[in-house]
């Protein structure tokens, strides 16, 4: 059996801790909201956001294969695709998220190929050419300097087999534009604050309450740094569809007519890559490819 890790064969019961650069304040945020990340995928809203991207697995991940979870913090889309029949390697910053990972595979009797607290920009422990696809679902969010992000998607280039093919995920902007009219009204008390949503915005962890330091992109800018890593865009979705900023509404929905609900959900999910709903939803997914032949 080839070895996914360089320092770490795949039926190792042990993990190997890299040494993280990526902010502190990123780690410890994860770490104490561990429980919280694990149950995110089940609020209302945020299940079209999970039905959207299982939805891009099927559709252009193979069949089978080894799959890589970078980011992927208590495993959610881990245990998914184990439970399908994939082998998972998954990796992320905080050691919590891999714990809870670890233990929710114990619950439901799955075996994952290898768990990494690891930081996706220093995947150097994990062995080139290994994967047929990969997630990199949370860790653009929070890698606030360009080097940085351009590292990451290299990194994750490096670790896919030629042809094979990832999803990319980003803090969209565009679509955030609206959320925020729900979710963070006053900051629109500056009107600057406002415009320069329509590019790429860093912030730390003192701008945005009850969240940690991230970067928002747009769907052009994350488009651009897709292609000066390296990768393919094959195609890209809207995670939350035309259901983007309707939190409450999706709440309401469910407690009060959930044929409706559950309906929303579907069509959302499989309209996500239509050009009228993906450029404005709160999270952009990029499926992209490494190329055949490609160093």
């Amino acid at each position: 059996m080839k070895r996914l890790l360089t320092f770490w064969s795949n039926n190792s019961k042990n993990h190997y801790r890299s040494i993280c650069t990526m902010s502190e304040h990123v780690r410890k945020f994860y770490d104490q909201n561990a429980l919280i990340e694990l149950s995110r995928l089940d609020l209302p809203l945020c299940r079209v956001e999970f039905a959207s991207t299982l939805r891009l697995i099927e559709k252009y991940f193979p069949p089978t294969g080894i799959i890589c979870d970078i980011g992927g913090g208590p495993g959610r889309y881990a245990v998914e695709l184990t439970s399908r029949g994939y082998r998972v390697l998954l990796s992320d910053l905080s050691e919590e998220e891999i714990l809870l990972a670890r233990k929710e595979f114990a619950r439901q009797n799955l075996r994952a190929d290898a768990f990494l607290t690891a930081n996706a920009c220093h995947l150097s422990e994990i062995a080139s050419e290994s994967f047929d696809a990969g997630l990199l679902l949370g860790p653009m969010y929070h890698v606030v300097e360009a080097a940085n992000r351009l590292k990451a998607l290299q990194e994750f280039r490096r670790i896919l087999k030629p042809g094979g093919v990832g999803i990319v995920s980003y803090l969209n902007s565009w679509g955030l534009m609206r959320t925020g009219i729900n979710d963070f009204p006053s900051r629109y008390e500056d009107v600057e604050f406002l415009r320069s949503m329509l590019e790429g915005n860093t912030f730390t962890g003192n701008d945005l309450k009850n969240f940690t330091e991230s970067y928002w992109s747009t769907p052009e800018l994350a488009l651009a740094e897709i292609k000066q890593a390296g990768l393919e865009t094959i195609s890209y979705a809207g995670a939350e569809g035309f259901a983007s900023g309707m939190a409450s509404q999706m709440e309401k929905l469910e407690n009060d007519n959930r044929q409706a609900y559950e309906n929303i959900i579907k069509v959302a999910a499989e309209t996500s890559e239509s050009k009228q709903f993906r450029d404005n939803t709160d999270h952009l997914l990029i499926v992209v490819r490494r190329k055949l032949g490609q160093n």
